[in-house]
């Protein structure tokens, strides 16, 4: 199965009523299609560069835009307009450089709001495999190749 069919039956076994392979077809005309021109409410975003402006465009009005990464670059040529005219809201987030007592109020977040989603099985996290500690290398190359789906743990006592 190719790389891109995985990760949309990995979507659609989370529960996504439909996926959009983006070599295949272009998300922002899907998008306008299957909401008759309304766009959709939320996306977020580790792409940036030049998703960025096909992002607002796939964007409702008072749509929301999170940035978490950049892996096409932060760089980029923007018409702010349309972030105007729809009154959407453009925001990013890291926790590299927040202060250590932040940190600290998001962990205890959720510790209150997810964990209990996760422990009742509501909420189940996606692991693509286990590795004991001695074999971090190997999780670490398996990491890099970026074929995988869902979360490489490291099991500190196995």
């Amino acid at each position: 199965m190719p790389a891109g069919s995985r990760w949309l039956q990995a979507c659609r076994s989370a529960g996504a009523s439909r996926v959009i392979n983006y070599h295949e077809e272009d998300f922002v005309e899907v998008i306008d299609a299957e909401t008759a021109g309304k766009g959709v409410n939320l996306i977020l975003d580790m792409v940036g560069g030049s998703y960025l402006q096909r992002n607002i465009d796939a964007l409702a009005v008072e749509g929301r835009l999170v940035q978490i990464a950049f892996l096409e670059g932060s760089q980029v040529d923007l018409n702010v307009m349309p972030i105007m005219l729809k009154r959407l809201t453009f925001t990013g987030s890291t926790l590299r450089a927040r202060p250590k007592a932040e940190k600290e109020a998001i962990a205890d977040a959720l510790q209150v709001h997810v964990w209990p989603l996760l422990d009742s099985g509501l909420c189940l996290p996606v692991i693509h495999s286990t590795f004991p500690l001695y074999q971090a290398a190997q999780a670490h190359a398996l990491m890099e190749t970026s074929r995988h789906i869902g979360k490489i743990m490291l099991e500190i006592n196995p």
